[in-house]
């Protein structure tokens, strides 16, 4: 297969192994305001690579994480006069329900920051003896000058650069504990208010980096197949996971593909919680078939940027109802139709570069052909390879 890997900038071949499960490690929600429609285009990706991997024959260790411990969640459990694991408890709850309504596949593994926060004490206590961290009044940094590679994922040219971007998406510059600007925390004295943790280095928190380098380390091993996630983390967040895994387990690479989806807009600006114009999937699934709107958001490229309409995403309805059709079409007695090109060119296309939407083109050619060829051909095998192809995608009008 060949998937786009961030880090390289290009596409190159994964090869699926043979002797042991693919590991991948997605970057989960933060559960204070869930589920929106850009968390499920973001996941739809990653449920389709496993779906066409495990087609190919091949196996998946999945592991996705809930960030339960993070500034944003505090601050809604604050404004919202809430405590912060009840927000944390309800919102995963919901986030869960959604999760099986779009038919997105259970993970392997399904951690809580609040719950391994002993493992990334080990880790951090390594760092130190490393060299690639310091202490300074209870909190613990890492020291981006012993890495000097840093960044290098962004593609932003250089330090300032880096450091606009850091600062824009959380970090504090100002920070007197700090060597330089650009280090980032890997334990943090909690704010009044904020759930603290014992440490060596006194009672606080971790910082949102190492949580996912203890969680992917404990779950999928020191190295990892794919690490994913959408395109905003691609910096600060994924640059820092890299250095400080490999500062501490000395092994090169952390990850061999690390893949991003695009980001959703809705009325011309990026769908965020901060903004407020999210469109949650508790709701579209009122409105239309999780089917059609997995169809919808799949028929677009992954990597790239896109602009949610509520409109287009309900005409997908169309698109379901035509499958759903095939899928029981009664056969004809007449000559057995072939749809083995369609079905080569729907694998194809996910095999280079998971081209979801050229997929589904070639998915509705399937469904085409099968409804025009019904009563005059017989559609039973052509009904076997369609009902194959549309598991790939997930539909559960599939199952």
């Amino acid at each position: 297969m060949q998937l786009f890997d961030t880090l390289r900038g290009h596409k190159a071949t994964l090869e699926i192994p043979k002797d042991r499960p693919l590991t991948l490690y997605v970057c989960g929600v933060t559960p204070y305001d869930t589920t929106h429609i850009g968390h499920a285009h973001t996941f739809l990706i990653f449920d389709i690579l496993i779906r066409y991997i495990r087609s190919q024959g091949g196996q998946v260790t999945y592991c996705q994480n809930v960030t339960d411990v993070d500034d944003p969640l505090f601050e809604r459990a604050n404004r919202d006069s809430i405590a912060w694991d009840v927000l944390a408890k309800r919102e995963v709850d919901q986030y869960l329900k959604d999760c099986k309504a779009m038919n997105f596949l259970t993970p392997d593994f399904f951690p809580k920051v609040s719950e391994e926060i002993s493992g990334m004490i080990p880790i951090i206590e390594g760092l130190l003896k490393n060299g690639k961290a310091y202490v300074a009044n209870g909190n613990v940094f890492f020291d981006v000058s012993s890495e000097p590679s840093y960044g290098e994922m962004a593609r932003l040219g250089g330090y300032e650069e880096l450091l606009k971007t850091a600062n824009e998406r959380g970090n504090n510059p100002n920070d007197p504990n700090k060597t330089d600007p650009l280090d980032f925390v890997l334990w943090r004295t909690s704010n009044p208010g904020e759930p603290t943790w014992p440490s060596p280095w006194g009672p606080g928190r971790p910082g949102w980096h190492i949580e996912c380098t203890a969680m992917s380390t404990r779950y999928l091993g020191d190295q990892l197949d794919i690490h994913g996630g959408g395109r905003d983390l691609v910096f600060p967040h994924h640059p820092s996971e890299i250095v400080q895994t490999e500062g501490y387990t000395g092994k090169r690479p952390f990850t061999r593909f690390w893949v991003h989806g695009g980001l959703t807009w809705l009325d011309g600006a990026k769908m965020s919680k901060s903004l407020g114009n999210l469109v949650f999937v508790r709701d579209a699934v009122l409105q239309q078939s999780p089917d059609s709107i997995r169809w919808y958001l799949a028929s677009f490229p992954y990597r790239e940027d896109f602009n949610y309409i509520r409109a287009d995403a309900k005409a997908a309805e169309g698109e379901i109802a035509a499958l759903v059709t095939a899928l029981s079409a009664p056969a004809g007695s007449g000559p057995v139709l072939n749809v083995n090109d369609d079905v080569a060119a729907f694998y194809a296309a996910l095999d280079d570069d998971l081209a979801m939407h050229i997929a589904l083109s070639h998915l509705k050619q399937i469904i085409t052909r099968i409804n025009a060829s019904s009563g005059t051909h017989s559609i039973s095998a052509a009904q076997q390879q369609l009902r194959a192809c549309a598991g790939v995608i997930g539909f559960k009008a599939a199952e």
